[in-house]
């Protein structure tokens, strides 16, 4: 007997309102499963630090506090990390220069359906002061010994495609792997009439140029967005640091390393729920992931169509998604690569086919993964677009 999903069609509910990397700290969390973004992150914290040289001090600091903005940050000790680096590294900035460092303040913004909780789960105390002022308070707590934090943080809900900040409110922005999420999956994509119709497929990789193109128009149109929305809120001598998934092909069917994870043994997945009869095939083709692996070019046409920024952009080589203590042993990567698929991309499948076929849909990834664990070890690369911007 076929299995039945939930009564409910994601299609019919705006992507910002259920987008979101999986919550909690189970096996197929984000939390649990954001290995490889970590160790991509460090590789290029050296890039982010040459952006934050280049962010204007402020002289006093009783202007105004130094504000931070993470965007797109999920729910991960990724977060917590970066944000240390950037306070850290603006705090020695400041102490060169023979200033006295400000009171900082760091946003977390995420989409609303964000499991803010787990984050500030892991945000540390910020110190008790029996004397003193709140500032030495602050102050004191630099001291990487004492395990409080130096900062004041809030959470900001919302798509960072729109105004989320006040205006000329922040001196740096900062987003990883984030911006190659779509704010929608673009209708013709789904619409059988369309020649961008992606029929049998789930993702653009190895599909029809229509189906590409329309894709990139939505990448590129919300990525104006987002720079229009940031160069109104950046102060004056504030800086952006951006990484998002990229591609080193010209060619937008082929999206390289993140075609290999969406276009292979995930799509094979949603076939074999179609060949056994458990969901229908137009059930299959009106799931798209909402993702975009741009080149350099994409990304580059817009930010100069904006011209609101001075930019630096290259594209750096992540390495694999997969971080796995035994490379050799094709059940522990197979388990990996389904956990990592899930961990972002699992609550938009339980919202389109439900909780039991979505369990169905990830076994069957997993199989198919362990199969193929060592085609997968030596192949699956991600390439990323580091991007340093500047108000011009």
């Amino acid at each position: 007997m076929a299995l039945q999903g939930d009564n409910f069609v994601a299609s019919e509910v705006k992507l910002e309102n259920m987008l979101s990397m999986k919550g909690g700290k189970g096996e197929a969390s984000y939390a649990n499963n954001s290995k490889a973004q970590a160790l991509h992150a460090r590789s290029m914290l050296h890039l982010l630090e040459g952006t934050l040289d280049m962010v204007q001090l402020h002289s006093s600091p009783e202007e105004a506090p130094f504000v931070v903005a993470d965007l797109g940050c999920s729910c991960g000790c990724n977060t917590i990390y970066t944000t240390d680096v950037i306070i850290k590294h603006m705090r020695k900035r400041y102490e060169a220069m023979g200033y006295q460092p400000p009171e900082f303040s760091v946003f977390f913004s995420d989409l609303p359906s964000n499991d803010f909780n787990t984050l500030f789960q892991l945000l540390p105390p910020l110190p008790i002061a029996d004397k003193g002022s709140m500032e030495d308070c602050i102050a004191a707590s630099s001291n990487d010994s004492d395990g409080h934090r130096s900062y004041f943080a809030a959470g900001v809900p919302g798509t960072f495609y729109r105004r989320l900040f006040p205006a000329r409110s922040v001196d740096v922005f900062h987003s990883a792997f984030s911006l190659h999420w779509l704010s929608q999956v673009p209708e013709i994509v789904t619409d059988n009439k369309s020649e961008a119709y992606n029929k049998g497929r789930v993702f653009i990789h190895g599909g029809n140029e229509s189906t590409a193109n329309a894709y990139k128009m939505q990448f590129q149109t919300d990525l104006a967005g987002f720079l229009r929305s940031r160069s109104l809120e950046m102060k004056r001598g504030g800086s952006m640091f951006l990484v998002c998934l990229g591609r080193t092909s010209v060619d937008p069917i082929d999206q390289g390393g993140v075609g290999l994870f969406f276009g292979s043994h995930f799509q094979e997945a949603w076939d074999d729920l179609v060949q056994e009869g458990l969901i229908e095939a137009e059930r299959r083709d009106s799931f798209n992931i909402p993702v975009y692996a741009p080149s350099l070019q994409d990304f580059k046409e817009v930010v100069e169509g904006d011209g609101s920024f001075a930019i630096n952009l290259q594209v750096v080589n992540g390495g694999s998604p997969l971080v796995v203590n035994r490379p050799d042993d094709a059940a522990e990567v197979g388990r990996a690569l389904a956990n990592n698929c899930r961990s972002v991309c699992g609550v938009l499948v339980e919202a389109h086919i439900g909780g039991q076929l979505s369990d169905e849909l990830f076994a069957r990834m997993e199989r198919r993964a362990t199969m193929h664990a060592k085609e997968m070890v030596e192949n699956l690369q991600f390439f990323h677009i580091v991007a340093s911007l500047y108000l011009a």
